[in-house]
This record gives structure tokens, C-alpha cells and sequence, in this order.
């Protein structure tokens, strides 16, 4: 059932990755799910750029060198991070939004509708044990600096997926549903 697939949806890291592939066949499927989000006005803004193999270890270099050359308050650790964590990940996804060229539509609408497209490829993730986390970088505001961008689009984070061992824990939220909203 839906709601048992979004209430066991989690975040799973790199640092919970296995060494197993995800086959081509497992992200065209990840990317059909998201091709199907809610799009006002049909503008589907969404774009996805798949980084595996040699691609990994270019933008592993890439965040680091600029985390180091651009990043503010910087930290050891986060640079290790930088250089780590994409080679840990089977495949990662750059999450970018197209703008509009008309823009017909408020760009908010179309950065929505991208996290939504998002949203679908975490839950299609989930029921095919594939452990998967969005990632927005401060270094993201440089990454047409590493791929070639359209005019109006840009890079919203990275979508890190590896298969796991094991159970992920139990979810829970810190407040109810019912203290968030409002009936009129």
C-alpha cells in the first residue's frame, strides 16, 4: 500500500552503501518514476545528469577543490567528505530544474514540482532496497562550473543512491499531523 511505501522511506548514506552495482535497468526505472511528478502548466523542469564509474571520482575532485577554494568556515572533515562520500555511492543523480523559458509559471512552482519528481524516485528507491539521500552541497551554487547547463538551468543537489545491508530503523515524526494543521 502507498502509505506503508512513504511512512518507510529513509534517508540511507554512503557510509551505509555495500559495494553492490545498481544496474541501468534499476535507475531508468528510478528516472520513470520521477518523470511522472505533478507538473503545472506541463513545463517539467526537471533534468537529471547519472554520474557513475569515472564520473564519481571527477566530481568527488571537483566538490572538493572548490569546497577548498570557495567553501566558507572551512573544515577537514567536510573536505574529506567531499572526496569520499561520491565514490561510496553507486550512482549519484544531479537533481537540476529547468526554468521556464516564458516563465509562464513561478519559478517556486517549478522548483516544487523538481522535489516532487524527486520524491517519486525516493519512493520508487525504497521498494527496490536501493538507499538513497538528496544532498544540497554549498558548493552547488558552482556546479555549472562542471556540467554543461542549459541557459536558465541549475543544479538544486545530488541524489546519492547504493544498495544496503540489513533493516533501516523505524520512522517517527516529532509532532503529529493533527498539531500542523489547521480545519476551517
Amino acid at each position: 500500500m502507498i502509505s506503508e511505501i512513504i511512512s518507510s522511506r529513509r534517508a540511507v548514506y554512503p557510509a551505509q552503501y555495500n559495494s553492490d552495482p545498481i544496474s541501468k535497468e534499476e535507475i531508468q526505472a528510478i528516472l520513470e518514476a520521477a518523470n511522472w511528478a505533478p507538473t503545472h502548466r506541463r513545463t517539467e523542469p526537471w533534468r537529471f545528469k547519472v554520474l557513475q564509474g569515472d564520473a564519481k571520482k571527477k566530481l568527488a575532485g571537483f566538490l572538493a577543490k572548490t569546497y577548498k577554494e570557495k567553501g566558507e568556515n572551512f573544515s577537514e572533515v567536510k573536505y574529506r567528505k567531499y572526496q569520499e562520500n561520491p565514490l561510496k555511492a553507486a550512482c549519484i543523480i544531479a537533481i537540476c530544474m529547468q526554468r521556464d523559458p516564458s516563465e509562464s509559471i513561478p519559478e517556486w512552482e517549478e522548483i516544487a514540482s523538481t522535489a516532487m519528481a524527486v520524491q517519486n524516485m525516493w519512493l520508487m528507491a525504497s521498494t527496490m532496497r536501493i538507499g538513497s539521500y538528496w544532498g544540497s552541497p554549498g558548493v552547488i551554487k558552482y556546479m555549472n562550473e562542471f556540467f554543461e547547463m542549459e541557459d536558465g538551468e541549475r543544479c538544486l543537489g545530488f541524489f546519492y543512491m547504493g544498495k544496503y545491508n540489513g533493516e533501516l530503523p523505524e520512522g517517527h515524526r516529532k509532532t503529529p499531523i493533527s498539531e500542523k494543521t489547521t480545519w476551517l
